[in-house]
């Protein structure tokens, strides 16, 4: 039921994919370390960072498109005092100048017909500096500081095989007694254009 829903989740995250918004070119990444290798399956630990959520009821693909359509309009500047997050952008110091957003984007399916699509705010910026936003199903969260198995993959990101990679990463947790805190992530670093070898693509499991 879980990978199903999950594999839902990345249907949906095509849509906005296909709309062009995101461009990787100057795109930071958030910190992290890792803690170990095993095969295809890294094991990271990430600092605590600030996150752009929403949450969406609906079809998936619809839920999906509206997600990120709220989200993007924060950073582009549907916010309280009009400050736009540009992507690609150097990151600022001053709320009122451009900064750049990190990458990945992510998705995550909450429950049959309700998915949360997440973007990572830059390093930099507080709770206290970033702009807030204007449409209130967008919320601003501080992320605590977690351990994350992750499973990189290139090509699409297309059902058949987010399900494929999904169940490896999930069976790697099980053989490991790594807990798992919540459902799979579906994390894209690349816009649409890249190439399918060249593309970066992720499943993160939070662990216990």
């Amino acid at each position: 039921m879980l990978i199903g829903l999950f594999v839902a989740s990345a249907a949906g995250l095509a849509a906005w994919v296909g709309a062009g918004f995101w461009f990787k070119r100057g795109v930071e990444e958030p910190s992290y370390s890792v803690l170990s290798n095993d095969g295809d399956v890294e094991v990271r630990k990430y600092a605590p960072q600030i996150v752009a959520t929403t949450e969406v009821e609906g079809d998936r693909e619809a839920a999906l498109n509206e997600g990120f359509r709220r989200l993007a309009g924060y950073i582009f500047g549907k916010n309280r005092s009009k400050t736009k997050i540009a992507m690609t952008a150097p990151v600022s110091s001053t709320p009122s100048e451009k900064i750049a957003m990190t990458a990945p984007v992510a998705a995550t399916a909450l429950e049959e017909g309700k998915f949360r699509v997440t973007f990572t705010m830059p390093p930099g910026y507080t709770m206290d500096t970033l702009p807030e936003p204007e449409d209130e199903r967008v919320q601003l969260v501080v992320q605590p500081a977690q351990e994350v198995a992750v499973l990189r993959f290139s090509g699409w990101a297309r059902g058949p095989v987010v399900q494929e990679r999904t169940t490896d990463l999930l069976e790697w947790v099980k053989r490991h007694d790594r807990p798992a805190l919540g459902a799979p992530t579906l994390a894209q670093y690349d816009p649409p254009f890249t190439m399918p070898l060249m593309r970066r693509n992720e499943i993160w499991v939070a662990l216990q």
